[in-house]
């Protein structure tokens, strides 16, 4: 009861207390339900933590004990001499799947007949993907007994090409180049370096190249 002024004085008054309506609760209920689940799906996902990186594995790597990387190339390995040999290679870290090896020597600071394509000092391919090494002094032969194929190089000969600069000029920077392919080529001795590069073009495992310095 409520009491209610009414002129000078007080006048009591009833309140009728608002009737319970369970339908109108029923109603409301999903319409509740409905705004709570849209403010949980506006809320932004928690991303996945990311899974944690393989650590790094050492990439394929092309050395010489001939040599130092960068450093001058012995003069038996040179033109300095009459009859220059190949100089030891060895690589480590080959990637998996190795089926063949390519194995391209170049002069890049040359630029003969004024076109984009340097010397070519040394070709070979299809050397065993189990070959670790080519030993010092390879053969002028085309097929070899593993069943690499060397072709020829500038100078139309097979094999080997030591470094010649002349020493009126800087140092040229002889590049041996290693390419791991997932394939055997199937070329002959006739190829060109176009021709091999185009070939393993998509077949590249890895690369690896080691630089030795020299001029007369």
């Amino acid at each position: 009861m409520l009491w209610i002024r009414q002129g000078k004085g007080l006048s009591p008054a009833f309140v009728t207390p608002t009737k319970y309506d369970p339908m109108k609760i029923k109603l409301l209920a999903p319409g509740l339900i409905l705004c709570t689940c849209a403010v949980f799906a506006q809320q932004p996902a928690t991303p996945p933590a990311a899974a944690p990186r393989p650590p790094a594995t050492p990439g394929l790597t092309l050395t010489t004990p001939a040599f130092a990387d960068g450093t001058v190339i012995p003069a038996m390995f040179t033109q300095s001499v009459a009859k220059p040999v190949s100089p030891r290679l060895e690589w480590t870290n080959v990637p998996a799947n190795t089926v063949t090896f390519v194995l391209i020597m170049h002069d890049p600071d040359t630029a003969p007949q004024k076109k984009s394509e340097d010397i070519l000092h040394w070709m070979a391919f299809n050397i065993p993907g189990t070959a670790r090494e080519l030993a010092e002094g390879q053969p002028a032969e085309a097929n070899l007994p593993d069943g690499t194929i060397q072709t020829k190089n500038t100078r139309g000969a097979v094999g080997f090409l030591g470094p010649g600069a002349g020493a009126a000029g800087p140092y040229h920077h002889y590049t041996w180049e290693l390419y791991a392919l997932d394939l055997k080529l199937e070329l002959t001795p006739d190829a060109t370096r176009a021709d091999v590069l185009k070939a393993i073009d998509g077949h590249v495992l890895a690369k690896a190249a080691t630089v030795g310095r020299f001029h007369r």
